[in-house]
């Protein structure tokens, strides 16, 4: 991997890196680790189609509304949302710090028939290598870097101008301590203990005011709730857990 020469620091934390080089084999079993992410796609992936072809002026009736698009994925994982982005038509980097993760999304795109350009590298690699995107997404992964205010930069600089940007993590309340970690971790067994450290979650205003400084503006913030009832995730106004926030350049 590159480094950049934009003020010194890194995104990348070894500790992080290694939690989830040791659950790399998981990532497609909707049964194990990354089942919550599973459950949890189809409310993300469907904010994510409504807001990029909302933004872009797309058909949404159009099987591949996202034609024409360049998209990067920072922290892609095994490509959970790589591949649904592909489908719908855009030209997609997935990008990730771990080098079992872009191996095991690249073996699944090949099986799946799907062109995806995965590597094995940092947002700030991007940067340094010149690389602009239509679409940057960062979804789960900000709580999970080194250096917050590095990495949403970087993510400005990968974003060209009419560019839409994608953060999706969680909020840093009471209600995300109960829930998101002791809940998911040690109650209900959501997740492996260790995945996340309530310290590190952002508020939707922290995020916003990095993003304003960057000169990007927040056009939405949106919640994303879990119905035990019916076992599924839904978009909802209340952003006390999980969040996801949309904001463009120009």
């Amino acid at each position: 991997m590159r480094t950049w020469d934009d003020g010194g620091g890194t995104t990348l934390d070894p500790e992080e890196a290694r939690r989830f080089e040791a659950l790399a084999d998981e990532w497609w079993d909707p049964h194990g680790k990354f089942r919550p992410l599973h459950n949890f796609n189809p409310a993300r992936l469907g904010y994510l189609r409504g807001r990029l072809v909302g933004h872009f002026g797309r058909d949404p009736l159009a099987r591949r509304p996202l034609e024409g698009l360049r998209l990067v994925d920072l922290g892609c994982g095994g490509g959970l949302v790589a591949e649904p982005m592909a489908r719908l038509g855009a030209s997609v980097v997935g990008c990730d710090a771990v080098p079992a993760n872009v191996g095991a999304a690249a073996a699944h795109a090949a099986q799946a028939g799907l062109e995806i350009d995965y590597r094995h590298c940092l947002a700030e690699d991007l940067v340094a290598a010149g690389e602009s995107f239509d679409v940057v997404l960062a979804l789960e992964v900000v709580e999970h870097v080194a250096d917050v205010p590095l990495f949403l930069h970087a993510c400005r600089r990968l974003l060209r101008p009419g560019g839409c940007l994608v953060v999706a993590t969680i909020n840093r309340t009471a209600k995300s301590l109960l829930l998101a970690k002791i809940g998911a971790e040690y109650v209900l067994g959501w997740l492996p203990r260790g995945t996340h450290d309530w310290r590190r979650f952002l508020r939707p205003s922290e995020i916003a005011a990095h993003l304003r400084r960057e000169g990007l503006t927040v056009r939405d913030v949106t919640g994303v709730t879990y119905a035990p009832l019916t076992n599924e995730w839904r978009l909802s106004a209340d952003t006390d857990v999980n969040y996801m926030l949309t904001a463009t350049a120009g």
